[in-house]
């Protein structure tokens, strides 16, 4: 169920538009022409949820508001682009080397940007974010960190995705071009602290909405048709097969096989 609805007149140009999912919706309103503000609301049941979306609706179109004819000129989109993306992430290692740091000057650029914007970023990060959950890129974190759960593997890949766009997308096709990159790590330490990034665009929405986490992930969900979970993976390695891993990755074995991160 959606609306989008239109209020012009001489003194006033607005949007306001509603998207319903199940148990909760997504408003988006502002000045035509702007990517707008977003509220979202949750209910418990689809019903209480559609109820209270048709009597905002009937509300709005008693105060003189029309269906839009098209929404895409009434709207902003957002200007949160995947080569923007990329740039933030570039910024951010060369700002500074402690990824705490990194992260407060991500989290105050993010929050001064939209709401849209904010999520966009988001969207993007958890797209590559996905990708890299491969059994290869695993098998490299194992070799690399000399052991690796999942939660190891989850730093793992944030670290690869900071490290820059063009490290990111060589390691997905060959994990053992991390070489060079992992041999400047200082310790295991420093991959792990690199997944507090992770959590950046939320961070930002707090602070810019004041508003939890958890309705962070409902105004996600709502805006983006996505969800947090990981694709399932068949595994290709075994920790305890004898050359299991020298055979996979060779240079990777020679080089922290005895001296892992």
């Amino acid at each position: 169920m959606q609306a989008h609805l239109v209020y012009k007149s001489s003194y006033s140009n607005k949007f306001w538009k509603i998207a319903v999912a199940k148990t909760s919706y997504a408003v988006t309103y502002g000045r035509i022409g702007t990517v707008g503000t977003v509220r979202a609301k949750e209910f418990p049941s689809p019903e209480a949820c559609k109820k209270e979306a048709h009597r905002l609706i009937q509300s709005k179109l008693k105060k003189g508001y029309r269906p839009a004819v098209t929404i895409q000129h009434e709207i902003e989109e957002s200007t949160m682009t995947e080569p923007y993306f990329w740039q933030l992430v570039a910024f951010c290692k060369h700002y500074s080397e402690d990824p705490y740091k990194q992260k407060e000057w991500l989290v105050s650029h993010l929050s001064q940007r939209s709401v849209i914007d904010i999520i966009s970023f988001d969207s993007f990060l958890n797209e590559h974010y996905s990708k890299s959950y491969s059994s290869n890129l695993w098998a490299a974190a194992y070799i690399a960190m000399g052991e690796c759960s999942g939660e190891g593997f989850d730093s793992f890949r944030a670290w690869m995705l900071f490290s820059g766009k063009e490290v990111y997308y060589r390691a997905i096709e060959d994990p053992e071009s991390l070489l060079p990159h992992l041999k400047k790590v200082k310790g295991q330490e420093t991959i792990l602290q690199v997944k507090t990034l992770i959590a950046a665009a939320s961070t930002a929405y707090n602070v810019k909405t004041g508003h939890s986490y958890g309705e962070y992930r409902k105004l996600y969900a709502q805006l983006m048709a996505e969800d947090f979970s990981l694709p399932e993976i068949d595994m290709t390695w075994d920790e305890d097969r004898k050359n299991c891993f020298s055979n996979l990755f060779p240079g990777l074995w020679k080089a922290f096989s005895k001296n892992p991160l």
